[in-house]
């Protein structure tokens, strides 16, 4: 029996990757993620305690997912099992998720200029549709757009200073970021309760809001992100060497970014 330990051991030593142990969380996430989308539906449809059931299934699943993601904090951070082969493997996969976000915004702009460039008769033939009283795109609209230009300076300066070795330094920026990322949340949230249209609005209304509502989302995902790595840099989580979690969060950032000022240039200023 002590020699089949041994070998085990020896063989597991043998490469640099990772063999996750068996962990409880996906299957709970797969459960949650069901029961948001199930209560979601039912909410929309104006069921009864359907607010209260979606809730309820928002907070399991961010739960399940905040203990799935301290069990990946710490086999990076305590146990040391994220070698640079499982970082370039990591690295890799967040690389083609953003790929897939891109593919993602990519369908909410091709309907946006197959509406646009070519308006169909039952809307008027104009675009803006005729009724739609559209965004400024010189005040709130731009004021974000700066937001977000500016937290991707203060992203870049923290991530340079975590490389650097400059701890003081980065905190500032990540928390420069996080705050940045509120903000922008905060008056994109501002936009909508003063709006003179809404999602039903016809065709401008569904894509304006599905374009501008989705990438909202990503940037409170995006802060929320940032906001961990913030906390895992308080508590000395990132190296110089050692700090891909930052990394990813940074990468993120910068999408939502580079997304943003598409859908500035082309929603906000020469859509309207």
């Amino acid at each position: 029996m002590f020699s089949a330990e041994v070998s085990k051991t020896s063989y597991a030593t043998k490469h640099p990757y990772h063999l996750v142990s068996v962990s409880p969380w996906p299957f709970f996430a797969s459960c949650c993620a069901f029961a948001l989308a199930l209560n979601g539906i039912r909410y929309m449809h104006f069921y009864e305690n359907g607010f209260f059931y979606f809730l309820w299934s928002v907070l399991a699943l961010l739960f399940v997912v905040i203990l799935w993601w301290r069990d990946v904090i710490r086999e990076a951070t305590f146990e040391g099992h994220h070698t640079l082969a499982v970082q370039r493997g990591l690295k890799i996969g967040m690389i083609l998720f953003i790929v897939s976000e891109i593919m993602f915004f990519f369908a909410f702009f091709w309907a946006f200029f197959h509406s646009s460039l070519v308006p169909a008769i039952e809307i008027g033939g104009i675009w803006p549709p005729l009724g739609i009283t559209v965004f400024n795109p010189w005040r709130i609209p731009f004021l974000n757009t700066l937001i977000l230009l500016l937290s991707g300076v203060t992203v870049t300066w923290a991530h340079h200073a975590i490389v650097g070795g400059f701890r003081e330094e980065a905190i500032r920026g990540l928390l420069l970021t996080v705050g940045l990322g509120v903000w922008f949340t905060f008056l994109q949230a501002f936009e909508y309760k003063h709006a003179s249209f809404t999602i039903a609005d016809g065709i401008y209304g569904s894509i304006f809001y599905m374009a501008t509502g989705f990438h909202g989302f990503h940037v409170l995902i995006g802060t929320l992100f940032l906001s961990v790595c913030f906390y895992r840099l308080i508590n000395y989580h990132f190296t110089t060497e050692h700090h891909f979690g930052f990394e990813a969060a940074a990468w993120y950032w910068h999408f939502v970014d580079v997304v943003w000022l598409f859908l500035f240039v082309s929603i906000y200023w020469w859509g309207s």
